[in-house]
């Protein structure tokens, strides 16, 4: 028990040194602003294929499709949208590291076909059901009226708590941002997608600094965001202290997004929501868009194409609960048919008059 202890004191010691020297390659101001001035106004969305219960589903070699996700970010593509944000997942690296990289690969050209720029998400701890540790292979089916059902976190929970584990997560980190660390299809990189969620609290922090600081290392051309999604300072101070831009979930209405955005302005650095969209909380397109667009703040909401993680129906949602008229998430049904034609047409308008508006978020150590 005591080598146990030693072993992980100096597991510890080595995440907070490592950690320390992270900010090292963090970007200045004038060099973030530099590089968010360059682009579009950001409008895209979170995506996970309609036939995919979970990212595993996503990712997994059995049931990887890209004539699916083409036909899928054509759909966006016509609209307009140019982002999309998407999860990794650690357990289909392990199993074949050169599977994953080419399905990466052929994922990217699958977004750039489209014009469309990707921010993958390294890790995630949400987790919406009975387990909280990925498995390859074929995926569960859906359990009717659960939300996210079978989602599976990444690494998953075992390995976020197991500091023996940390070598081979870094592997993968290393593995995945060299080899597209200079790769303009990638618009950033989202290190931890909602760290200490799915009930892991703090205990998640050990693990965030190394990614951190194992992001760092390998200094891509693009840069780190992590996104803050809560009131846990000791969290947010980690996110705002190592993000480039700062990027952040909210999905709540007009008067508490614009009260969020306020709050995170004081960084002097770069605004992007990666995850927004909620009809029955009013954070709408027809609510908030105009908010993100007037501000030039990047966007991404949740999600496209309706499917199995049926995420339609509210948070925390179990079968047998009242039905829920207002579709919580996604723009389309699986038939690709709109949820709301006037919501597309919406959006496609801001995207358009972006297009032909001539501004630019500025900063006065960007001049």
């Amino acid at each position: 028990m005591k080598r146990i202890l030693i072993l992980m004191a100096l597991l510890m010691a080595g995440a907070l040194n490592s950690y320390s020297q992270s900010n090292a390659n963090k970007w200045s101001e004038q060099r973030i602003w530099e590089w968010y001035n360059k682009q579009p106004w950001l409008c895209g969305f979170n995506y996970i294929p309609a036939y995919a219960i979970n990212y595993t589903a996503m990712w997994d070699k059995t049931t990887y499709d890209p004539a699916a996700i083409d036909k899928e970010l054509a759909l966006a593509e016509k609209s307009g949208m140019n982002t999309l944000r998407a999860v990794l997942q650690y357990a289909v690296y392990a199993d074949d590291p050169k599977y994953f990289l080419a399905t990466l690969d052929n994922f990217m050209k699958l977004c750039d076909k489209h014009h469309i720029k990707f921010i993958p998400a390294l890790f995630d701890d949400c987790s919406f059901g009975i387990k909280s540790d990925p498995v390859i292979g074929k995926q569960p089916e859906p359990l009717k009226g659960w939300y996210a059902w079978a989602w599976s976190p990444s690494p998953g929970h075992s390995m976020v708590t197991d500091t023996t584990t940390y070598p081979k997560l870094e592997k993968y980190v290393k593995a995945v941002i060299s080899r597209f660390k200079n790769d303009d299809r990638v618009l950033m990189w989202d290190l931890y997608n909602e760290p200490t969620n799915g009930g892991l609290g703090n205990t998640t922090l050990p693990l965030l600094k190394k990614v951190i600081a194992w992001g760092r290392e390998v200094n891509p051309s693009q840069p780190l965001t992590i996104g803050a999604f809560d009131m846990n300072k000791r969290l947010n101070d980690i996110i705002t202290e190592n993000s480039d831009v700062i990027s952040f979930h909210e999905y709540g209405n007009r008067e508490t997004l614009l009260k969020t955005i306020e709050r995170y302005k004081k960084y002097n650095r770069p605004l992007i929501n990666t995850e927004w969209m909620n009809r029955p909380f009013k954070s709408t397109i027809p609510e908030v868009l105009d908010v993100f667009y007037e501000n030039k703040i990047g966007c991404t909401l949740w999600g496209l194409v309706n499917g199995k993680t049926q995420t339609e129906l509210p948070w925390g949602h179990r079968p047998g609960d009242p039905e829920q008229k207002v579709w919580q998430h996604d723009l389309y049904h699986g038939d690709f048919k709109p949820y709301d034609e006037s919501e597309i047409t919406l959006l496609s308008k801001f995207i358009t008059d972006s297009k032909s508006k001539e501004y630019s978020q500025t900063h006065q150590h960007s001049n």
